[in-house]
């Protein structure tokens, strides 16, 4: 799966699936990397075919209405839309 990774502190396995176009999508990413944590995120729209659908039925699995941005924390933790006080909260 062809995620992107960014480097910074390890505060757990952070996930962000996102849209290239959302601008939702494109805060929480920023706000992350203003956290300096690590994490690492795929834009799902710019995905084709099978691969597309594999990364669809995995976002489905934390936010079954498929909406965006989902932010996963350690595969058990989700944020689904920009949050900024949930997402700090999360990570300190």
């Amino acid at each position: 799966m062809p995620m992107d990774h960014v480097d910074g502190d390890n505060k757990g396995e952070l996930v962000l699936y996102a849209l290239s176009t959302c601008g939702w999508c494109k805060k929480t990413r920023l706000l992350l990397e203003d956290l300096k944590v690590e994490f690492s995120y795929i834009y799902v729209d710019l995905l084709e075919g099978e691969e597309r659908n594999e990364i669809i039925e995995q976002v489905k699995k934390y936010n079954s209405n498929l909406s965006f941005p989902t932010l996963v924390i350690d595969n058990d933790k989700t944020i689904v839309g920009f949050n900024e006080e949930k997402i700090r909260e999360a990570l300190v």
